[in-house]
């Protein structure tokens, strides 16, 4: 007999519901986001994120049920988001999920966000354990190696800035919309990733450690430097940058990818999170699987970005390991995969992109 599971998001700006059969079929999928609410601050204000996600979070529920045409009382249990990421939003998310659970008697499972995202592949494309992750988003970058729902090992991540982060910065820098990510591919399509000589921060060193910081300031001084040499940045220049800054992303996460898959081999390579849409990013990755004889696993890429079908899907395979929370559920502004690593910036955090 298959079951259905309510999940819960809202752990920054997108408040999220949706419904997942333990067959990996997603019956339903509801994403209110919140950039216009957030576009003149040039990055995501906590408390106005958290405002929102109380307004919405009822009604994204009640849209999912309506589109997947069920009641409460026919699900098996419902998982939310109890961190890391911005603490109000996250607590609105998981009082939510508690008054749920305790009206209806469901079963309440808190997951992390981070587990939601590394266990995408398996609710997209069914992939087996164990697989090595790279999670690349807004506000976390890491390389998991992945052995069941609740077992991760941290082979390394960003000891400052995620690439997420330094998208949206570099976005901010040279006037372009948020969410950076989506603007900065866009302009780079049209530039030329040669004309700029950008840092490959910590290619010199070895492991599997990254960091993004020296780039975004990179960045800055490049573009002032021709604000004072011609009065302004053209259209040109702009795209130029874009496509440097672009290229040298790429070319850090896919050496580093290249040694985690040297340092804990796995006949799967698997990326998720919002960064991981990035089309030049994935077609790097995926020559790197190749060259060490690895699968290549990419979610489409509705599920890359914040949605509530991958905490659903974390929710039902924790659920399956044992795991049982109560109304003593607190919710998590930190909450590291790999509690055995030690503490990293980006590891494990969630926070503003302003």
């Amino acid at each position: 007999m298959t079951r259905i599971f309510l999940g819960i998001e809202s752990s920054c700006d997108d408040t999220a519901a949706a419904l997942v059969r333990d067959d990996r079929a997603i019956l339903a999928s509801v994403v209110a986001g919140q950039i216009a609410l957030h576009a003149d601050f040039g990055g995501v204000v906590p408390e106005i994120a958290a405002r929102a996600h109380a307004e919405k979070l009822d009604i994204c529920v009640e849209q999912a049920l309506a589109q997947a045409g069920l009641r409460l009382d026919q699900l098996d249990g419902i998982a939310v988001t109890a961190g890391p990421g911005l603490i109000g939003g996250v607590l609105s998310g998981v009082m939510l999920a508690k008054g749920l659970a305790a009206g209806s008697g469901l079963p309440l499972v808190g997951v992390n966000h981070l587990a939601g995202h590394a266990l995408t592949p398996r609710l997209s494309d069914d992939i087996a354990y164990p697989y090595l992750m790279l999670l690349v988003s807004g506000g976390h970058c890491q390389f998991l190696r992945v052995e069941g729902p609740q077992s991760f090992t941290r082979l390394g991540g960003t000891i400052d800035d995620a690439p997420g982060e330094a998208f949206d910065k570099v976005a901010k820098l040279l006037g372009l919309p948020q969410p950076g990510g989506p603007a900065v591919e866009a302009a780079a399509l049209q530039g030329d990733p040669r004309r700029f000589a950008f840092p490959r921060p910590l290619l010199d060193r070895p492991g599997c450690d990254m960091s993004f910081s020296g780039l975004k300031t990179a960045v800055l001084r490049q573009r002032d430097a021709l604000v004072a040499e011609q009065g302004g940045l053209h259209r040109q220049d702009r795209d130029d940058i874009c496509a440097g800054f672009q290229a040298a992303v790429a070319e850090v996460l896919s050496e580093k990818t290249r040694r985690a898959l040297e340092l804990s081999p796995a006949p799967v390579l698997a990326v998720a999170g919002g960064v991981a849409s990035n089309r030049r990013l994935r077609a790097a990755l995926h020559y790197v699987a190749a060259k060490a004889r690895a699968g290549f696993v990419a979610p489409p890429l509705q599920l890359c970005t914040d949605n509530a079908a991958m905490i659903a899907w974390a929710g039902i395979e924790t659920y399956d390991a044992g795991q049982r929370d109560g109304m003593d559920l607190a919710a998590h502004p930190r909450w590291p995969l790999d509690r055995d690593a030690t503490p990293m910036l980006g590891a494990g955090k969630r926070g503003a992109k302003a």
